[in-house]
């Protein structure tokens, strides 16, 4: 198992149909496999700089596709950067591989609200270990999960991760996710404006 494939087993347990931005999860998903990219040795962080490091190709396809996007050029991609570029459709492409891995089952409710509210997680082992990671409480997956928008779990004690650059990612996930919703808050109030004076308001 893998961060990502348990955060986003615990995106679809927790909300069950609640709305969840897809924005914020695919941000989240990039902090995971970048945090999982760094632990297993095919990533290294220099300061808010991402390098490859020549580990081992993961086992995981998703997380395999993640290690090939890494860029070699210098200077390294900066880990903002990093989260912009790799999370653009991420929450979609994990949708997709669950279900081509027979891990979702489509729910036929027209009312539910959310991409996230028309699938359903099915009993698998996938969904069993994300489980157990999430009761445990674990300080990453909780702090990535609140950064998604998952509210109703554990709240995360971020004293307890003493590792740098996982410090460094999920920093950096907090600041991508403030500016996302920064930037609907906007775009709202302007369409908002718009609407008024095409009304005449």
């Amino acid at each position: 198992m893998t961060t990502p494939r348990d955060l986003f087993v615990v995106a679809l347990d927790v909300t069950r149909g609640r709305p969840l931005e897809p924005g914020d999860l695919a941000l989240a998903l990039a902090g995971a496999e970048l945090i999982d990219l760094v632990r297993s040795g095919a990533a290294t962080l220099d300061g808010e700089r991402i390098a490859p490091a020549g580990g081992p190709a993961p086992e995981d396809s998703l997380l395999g596709l993640a290690a090939a996007a890494l860029r070699p050029q210098v200077p390294h991609e900066r880990v903002e950067d990093w989260l912009w570029r790799r999370g653009r459709g991420l929450a979609g492409v994990y949708r997709d591989a669950f279900e081509a891995e027979g891990l979702l089952a489509l729910r036929h409710r027209r009312w539910l609200p959310s991409w996230t509210g028309r699938i359903a997680l099915v009993d698998s082992t996938t969904r069993t270990r994300a489980g157990h990671r999430w009761a445990a409480e674990d300080p990453v997956l909780v702090a990535l999960a609140a950064a998604a928008g998952v509210s109703g779990g554990p709240t995360a004690d971020l004293r307890e991760i003493t590792d740098e650059p996982v410090v460094t990612v999920l920093a950096a996930v907090d600041d991508a996710v403030t500016e996302l919703v920064g930037a609907r808050h906007r775009r709202s109030i302007e369409d908002a404006a718009f609407a008024n004076v095409w009304r005449g308001a």
